[in-house]
């Protein structure tokens, strides 16, 4: 018996980039539809699709068609939205017009006193929130075992490189 069962991928499995043919299932694939299910999404545009990928209208809806392309976005999609990537970045492009929003809140001198000071709380938080990494506060692990009997041995390590006069004593106190 022969065995006729044909291991090639289809023309559906592959899109023109570029005029390059590049399956779905690798990388620039993989980038491309995650790119396609953001167009879904509503975060990346038809227009920001063709520029990246080099594309013509006409290419964009052909590509559209395929159904190999249709089942990965959905996919995609669905991956997106049941792990929070989808909403983390819808909240991020949307968060970018808050800082004006609250700079008009701040400016309007019609607004009340309290409705100002609340923006100008928030645009601090925001605007601080790049500092907050680049002080001395560092991330930290911390162990805690349980060792029965109300007994817990707990481990609390700083996970940032130290300061040159942290290593010092740490290197004095050995």
């Amino acid at each position: 018996m022969r065995n006729t069962t044909n291991i090639t991928k289809s023309d559906d499995e592959t899109v023109i980039l570029r005029g390059i043919s590049i399956p779905l299932a690798s990388d620039v694939g993989g980038a491309f539809i995650t790119d396609c299910s953001r167009n879904r999404e509503r975060l990346f545009s038809d227009q920001q699709i063709c520029e990246k990928y080099g594309l013509t209208m006409n290419a964009w809806a052909e590509i559209a068609q395929k159904q190999a392309v249709r089942l990965a976005v959905n996919a995609e999609h669905e991956r997106r939205t049941f792990n929070g990537d989808a909403a983390r970045e819808a909240a991020a492009k949307f968060f970018t017009k808050a800082p004006e929003v609250l700079d008009t809140i701040l400016q309007d001198q019609r607004a009340s006193p309290r409705h100002r000071i609340e923006a100008a709380r928030e645009l601090r938080a925001t605007a601080n929130t790049g500092a907050e990494r680049t002080s001395n506060t560092s991330d930290r692990f911390i162990i805690t075992i349980d060792l029965g009997e109300d007994k817990k041995l707990e481990i609390n390590k700083r996970i940032a490189p130290l300061t040159p006069e942290e290593a010092k004593e740490n290197f004095d106190a050995e």
